[in-house]
């Protein structure tokens, strides 16, 4: 069976857990702690970054946007006019463009600051900057990013049926996967923008 080392409250890891539950792909789940950072795992995974996916023959898919691209080319075709990664060049640049905007900028931004003051640095090790409280100046910076970034998702939601396009991708599922962290967090300003409010109430409903 294959494994995916990931965290509950790692975005990235909700965005892969997410996607894989579209694709109907269930591998076993394995919870690796990042602040640990482990030796085995960062011999599987230099870079320390979650989710790993390892696939039954022991090969190594690390990160979410290199999964999320495996994912697609392997089991992609199968979800017929589903398929999360559009046909179209065009259409997959917009998608690949959001979903990075996401695990990337907004994680930046956002939700890495924010899970790293509010729940890992309760069990960092102090030579890694842990044992204290959360620092308020990261925390305020982080609200303040997310109004821009709710208003950046509710004008894309108010002008397409999803945020990449006329169907789910991608770019949906790692936008609510990061959402979701934050308003697991208390840090969510809904009423910054209905248009976002809405697109999330959409992606709450789905199964996955």
């Amino acid at each position: 069976m294959a494994n995916l080392f990931h965290y509950p409250l790692c975005p990235r890891s909700r965005f892969i857990r997410a996607l894989m539950s579209e694709y109907g792909f269930e591998p076993e789940l394995i919870e690796e702690k990042p602040y640990e950072r482990r030796r085995d795992f960062l011999i599987a995974n230099p870079s320390g970054d979650l989710p790993v996916l390892v696939e039954q023959n022991d090969f190594i898919v690390p990160g979410a946007n290199v999964i999320a691209e495996y994912l697609d080319e392997t089991r992609g075709l199968a979800l017929g006019e589903h398929r999360l990664l559009p046909e179209s060049p065009a259409q997959r640049v917009e998608v690949r463009r959001l979903t990075e905007w996401f695990n990337v900028k907004f994680y930046e931004e956002v939700s890495g600051p924010l899970v790293t003051e509010k729940i890992h640095k309760r069990f960092m090790p102090a030579e890694l900057g842990g044992g204290g409280p959360p620092d308020m100046a990261v925390v305020r910076a982080a609200r303040a990013n997310v109004r821009y970034h709710m208003r950046y998702i509710g004008y894309l939601a108010s002008k397409r049926k999803w945020l990449a396009g006329d169907k789910l991708s991608h770019a949906d599922l790692a936008a609510a996967a990061h959402i979701s962290c934050v308003d697991f967090l208390g840090d969510a300003p809904w009423s910054e923008d209905e248009a976002a409010k809405d697109w999330y109430t959409r992606m709450k409903s789905r199964p996955s």
